[in-house]
């Protein structure tokens, strides 16, 4: 007989062995033929096809890590190596440098140490962290609870009961015990005919166990794609963490260019009350008209009318910057802003292209997504499969709890299974169809955020220059507009011009200093923008120090951090 078949025949015996629940007779005679046919088998294909009968292989496809964009660069055009600035503001100059590291606490790079403090407090006490912290937790006991069926079931029972036994169930009664005592019903064959009932306690205790073997891979799909949610979560934590880096470094910006703009817009409604008080004097003596007293009055009002706006922004603004901080409205937090505290870091970095796909968490979390739904594809499939599993009881049973372990009452079971599902409408066909079009949508979910990330470093890009293009016009014109005024008062007090060409000069340089303002601001945002475009430096992320809130750095994205399954 060829060893192949003597092989399959023993792998047949053996699955029926554990698909009946077998005496011990059977037991015996089972074991018996099985032990002669092993004699003449290489025990080395044996014990190969019982693990493989145990651990089988993971059906469905394997993942595989998409491959880097080929991009050499963020944009069409060869990108200057450093901004516009204008002449006497060498402190606006900004470089680019491809090797500089991104530090995972750039904000610390506007030295600012009020800023440096509100982010720590919002790491801190910001529920978002709080809630992406508790969704990790989450998804790792998910991970070991699916690990739990890779190993047996063990259960005890214990049951004790009080019976009646009716007369008409002679039948079934218990009989002889492993104690001497008969358990079964009566009759009275001498005079009227009745049987009657018994009366008995009885006590069951038993181990049970259960094992499911992983043959086709299910469960090691499942916890395959368990993980890579796992992982995914990891970079949510750190996408959560950056996020809130920038809200509270966009709400400060927004605070000082604010408190800015206030103060330009005071000055110039002080102007107006100044001149106002001039011409009242002027109308007084009859070298005005009262239309120019009430021109004048209206002009002042629209400049009230115009601060009204930005100190509800300013207060505003101020709420969102105590919700960062996980404040309540009325509880206010220390940390005030000015642009003049603020510096403009002069070497930006500027990461290659191949390595954004690396840095940025949000790819790194759809990529896990990815991984998820390749593995959800071999969950499917092993539905469809047989699936197997073995189930073993001992224990014991008596009259009293003293016998249950001894003569005649230990008992045992032992049962194998293998179920293959025949027909179910087409259900499980349909899983795995709609388990490979979420794979065919994760996959374009994945092109999709590296194409938005790559969208969002380029925007940032263009933003630079162009900014910085425009503060250095915005400079220009206020010095222009500066030197204007000057010019205008001393002509108003050489007599040259009227006093309404003064107050129209004034109020274009105020103006100015409020362009001005906003320009510097946006050079600050777009400096933030790119620090978090290029993936905000997690991976640098130091040591955390003890009862701190920030979790260890992931892994070097220049690394692989979560190594390939394949089976």
């Amino acid at each position: 007989m060829p060893r192949t078949l003597k092989l399959l025949l023993t792998i047949i015996f053996n699955c029926i062995y554990f698909s009946l629940a077998l005496t011990i007779k059977q037991h015996r005679i089972i074991k018996l033929a099985t032990r002669k046919l092993l004699t003449k088998i290489s025990f080395y294909w044996v014990a190969l096809a019982f693990s493989a009968l145990l651990n089988g292989c993971a059906v469905g496809p394997d993942f595989k890590k998409p491959e880097a964009p080929l991009a050499t660069s963020y944009v069409p055009q060869p990108l200057h190596q450093e901004t516009a600035v204008a002449p006497g503001q060498a402190e606006e100059l900004q470089k680019y440098n491809a090797t500089a590291a991104i530090p995972f606490d750039w904000w610390t790079m506007f030295h600012s140490p009020q800023i440096n403090s509100l982010i720590e407090r919002a790491f801190k006490a910001n529920p978002t962290i709080q809630s992406a912290q508790a969704a990790l937790r989450q998804s790792q006991q998910n991970v070991i609870a699916q690990e739990g069926f890779f190993y047996p079931s063990i259960g005890a029972s214990y049951s004790p009961s009080r019976n009646k036994l009716g007369g008409n169930s002679g039948g079934n009664s218990l009989g002889l015990q492993g104690n001497g005592r008969s358990i079964q019903t009566v009759s009275n064959p001498a005079g009227p005919i009745f049987v009657g009932p018994v009366y008995y306690n009885y006590h069951i205790a038993q181990l049970t166990v259960g094992y499911v073997p992983d043959v086709f891979g299910g469960n090691r799909r499942q916890i395959e794609s368990l993980q890579a949610q796992l992982n995914a979560q990891r970079f949510q934590l750190e996408a959560t963490y950056i996020t809130l880096a920038s809200n509270v470094v966009a709400a400060a910006l927004q605070e000082a260019s604010l408190r800015g703009q206030i103060v330009v817009m005071q000055k110039i409604i002080n102007f107006y009350n100044e001149n106002l008080e001039v011409m009242r004097k002027q109308l007084k003596l009859g070298f005005i008209a009262e239309i120019d007293v009430a021109s004048q009055e209206s002009v002042k009002a629209q400049a009230e009318q115009a601060l009204i706006p930005m100190k509800k922004q300013l207060e505003q603004t101020r709420d969102l910057i105590r919700a960062l901080a996980g404040n309540l409205p009325n509880e206010d937090v220390p940390e005030k802003f000015e642009l003049d505290s603020l510096q403009l870091p002069q070497e930006l970095p500027i990461s290659l292209p191949s390595q954004l796909v690396e840095q940025r968490p949000d790819i790194r979390a759809a990529q896990e997504q990815l991984h998820s739904a390749s593995a959800e594809v071999g969950v499917a499939i092993a539905s469809r499969l047989p699936q197997f599993s073995m189930t073993g009881a001992i224990g014991g049973m008596a009259s009293t709890p003293y016998w249950m372990f001894q003569s005649g009452g230990p008992f045992f079971s032992l049962v194998g299974s293998i179920s293959k599902t025949l027909f179910d409408g087409g259900t499980l066909k349909a899983k795995e169809r709609a388990a490979r079009e979420h794979l065919v949508q994760a996959s374009a979910d994945y092109r999709n955020v590296v194409i938005t990330a790559f969208q969002n470093v380029a925007d940032t890009l263009h933003a630079i220059q162009a900014d910085a293009d425009f503060l250095k016009a915005a400079i220009r014109s206020e010095q222009a507009l500066k030197l204007t005024a000057e010019i205008t008062r001393k002509q108003y007090k050489l007599g040259y011009v009227s006093y309404q060409i003064v107050v129209i000069a004034e109020q274009n340089h105020q103006q100015s200093l409020i362009n001005l303002i906003q320009a510097q601001t946006n050079r600050f945002g777009d400096a933030a923008a790119l620090y978090q475009a290029l993936g905000g430096g997690w991976w640098n992320r130091p040591t955390p120090q003890v009862g701190t809130n920030l979790t260890p750095s992931l892994a070097s994205p220049n690394e692989n951090m979560f190594h390939d399954q394949t089976r």
